[in-house]
């Protein structure tokens, strides 16, 4: 048996859901690609594949199988561009994940940009707000606003985004504008929450070269960045989020910005992507673009460098 093509053959079809199309995208009769499934999966004492008439998915076992696969064969693929002409023209698959606020507002507009530099690279990219398993889900790269948490990632810092807290305008009316950090005391939070660690974050300010978490009464809570922006024009109460995420709302007057002259902690984006990655052609020159992306003047902070 051809372990590689049999691993190749293998992850063709858990991406394409189905032994035809598999073949046809590696140029093989599907006769030959029904056969290495047959002998990997012997070769294994697994089944790897359930099939129906409809379609074919991987058991249990064939998505563990599935993400090994997956990294052994990107692996592969690296140490032959190392010593190839395709080292200067990185191509594959590239899986990475990001905020959805991040991935929407900042990244989409300028991803024609990175894709017309590396054509040859096909990327999937996820979008959410929850903590993703680098190795189990097979991602190659995450982007993640707040300090790292798992140090057995490589990080590599991007920027640090300037927060700002704001609030609906009949939110205001209502309660009334805060001037100071005293007046607080007359308002509400919305809370955001971490599906993952439960974590609750509510208004810090830097006081007295300290970073204070103020303890507000709280409204509502939510674990998504968009609801938490969306809960703040329904009125529910103050929120604080990084300048971008709510610079369109801000610029529309949808929401007003409160206690701009408090200086707030500055948050850190971080790209973050397993160790065994870091050799990566493809991974590098995502994370390299990031990089000068995210350093070019009011692309994050719309003021240009305040604080």
């Amino acid at each position: 048996m051809d372990k590689f093509n049999a691993m190749r053959a293998f992850t063709r079809i858990v991406e394409l859901g189905g032994f035809a199309r598999a073949a046809d995208s590696l140029h093989m009769p599907r006769a030959s690609v029904t056969i290495l499934i047959k002998q990997l999966e012997a070769h294994l004492g697994v089944q790897l594949l359930m099939r129906t008439t409809r379609q074919v998915t991987p058991t249990l076992d064939g998505q563990a199988y599935y993400q090994r696969c997956v990294s052994l064969l990107n692996d592969l693929d690296d140490a032959e561009s190392v010593f190839s002409t395709v080292a200067k023209a990185p191509e594959g698959v590239l899986r990475v994940d990001m905020p959805a606020g991040f991935g929407r507002l900042i990244i989409m507009p300028m991803l024609p940009e990175f894709t017309e530099r590396y054509p040859r690279l096909e990327l999937e990219v996820g979008m959410s707000d929850r903590p993703v398993d680098l190795i189990r889900e097979g991602f190659d790269c995450v982007v993640r606003g707040g300090q790292p948490l798992d140090h057995s990632l490589v990080a590599r810092p991007l920027a640090q985004m300037r927060q700002v807290v704001c609030a609906s305008p009949a939110y205001l009316q209502r309660r009334g504008t805060p001037r100071t950090l005293d007046d607080l005391g007359e308002h509400t939070v919305i809370e955001y929450f971490s599906a993952t660690t439960n974590k609750r974050y509510g208004l810090e300010f830097v006081v007295n070269g300290k970073n204070q978490e103020l303890e507000l009464p709280k409204s509502l809570a939510t674990n998504s960045a968009d609801g938490y922006l969306a809960a703040c024009s329904a009125g529910y109460g103050l929120v604080q989020t990084p300048y971008y995420h709510a610079a369109d709302a801000l610029r529309r007057q949808e929401l007003i910005e409160v206690l701009g002259d408090y200086p707030q902690p500055l948050l850190p984006l971080t790209a973050l992507y397993p160790a065994h990655r870091q050799m990566s052609r493809r991974v590098r020159v995502f994370v390299d673009w990031l990089v000068e992306l995210c350093a070019r003047p009011g692309l994050l902070d719309k003021r240009g460098g305040e604080r």
